[in-house]
């Protein structure tokens, strides 16, 4: 079981200004700091941990450690969330690390968590899109069978609406979300904006399913053990996990602007323009 050691308690969405030290020894370095809000902490068999190597260098200044929790210095301790899942806390009181605990360069570990990231960001969709579809069908069968004002609920123009939106944005999502991995399988360009892309819309979607079966289910939906009581508390979360909507969105801004800009010889409607005579 790994974890994924990017966050720290000053440094979520921010990753580059993330400041677990990296002190240089005779044998390598030697790690000083505390991670935070970390998948799999602290039961984690090793854990891919990002520390500062240069200091005032930002993201060209951080490299990653690949670190087995039987190392000295090394504790943790798990976080009560919101939904079960399994978070918690890293703790580096000087753990050592060589040369041989490098993933990729040293000082070039930012690439390796945002190429990283570019996978964990469509796994998320993937899971937000279950939540969604698990909702809907919840949704479906209740509509279909909860008779009120005469009828089966599904007859009412204003439900059926709501469920046909539901269904339209939960299909949306799930092809974001196949377009994405199978765009990150076959290496192609635009990874990291599709993978935006497929996070945002699919969590944010997900989050819209959820609560829309929750009103259409009304009050035993709000029990304690209803499908939807599980759903709803376990929603929230993908839209923070593995960079919050607001950062999505400023990828797929970044990537569209720069693409736009290596493209500038390409007028508004797409079309080359006339090379001067």
């Amino acid at each position: 079981v790994a974890a994924f050691a990017l966050s720290e308690p000053g440094a979520g969405s921010d990753a580059a200004a993330l400041s677990l030290a990296a002190e240089h020894t005779a044998d390598g370095w030697r790690l000083t700091g505390e991670k935070c809000w970390i998948s799999n902490a602290p039961e984690a068999d090793f854990a891919v941990v990002f520390a500062r190597t240069t200091p005032g260098a930002g993201s060209r200044g951080i490299t990653a450690f690949l670190v087995p929790a039987d190392r000295p210095g090394l504790t943790g301790s798990a976080l009560a969330m919101l939904s079960p899942h399994p978070i918690g806390t890293l703790e580096f009181d000087g753990v050592p690390v060589t040369a041989d605990d490098v993933l990729g360069e040293p000082d070039r570990g930012f690439r390796v968590a945002m190429n990283t990231l570019n996978l964990f960001r469509p796994s998320v969709g993937a899971f937000a899109v279950g939540m969604a579809r698990a909702a809907l069908d919840a949704t479906l069968d209740h509509t279909a069978h909860r008779t009120a004002f005469g009828g089966p609920l599904s007859d009412l123009q204003a439900v059926s609406h709501q469920v046909a939106e539901m269904a339209t944005r939960t299909e949306a999502a799930r092809l974001l979300v196949y377009a994405a991995a199978a765009a990150y399988d076959a290496g192609e360009s635009g990874v990291p904006r599709r993978a935006a892309m497929a996070k945002l819309y699919a969590t944010e979607t997900a989050q819209y399913v959820v609560d829309t079966a929750v009103q259409l289910h009304g009050a035993r939906a709000l029990r304690r053990g209803h499908l939807l009581e599980h759903l709803y508390r376990e929603v929230r979360a993908p839209r923070i996990y593995e960079g919050a909507s607001e950062v999505q969105r400023t990828i797929i801004a970044k990537e569209l602007y720069a693409n736009a800009a290596a493209h500038e010889h390409m007028d508004p409607v797409g079309l080359t323009q006339e090379p001067p005579a």
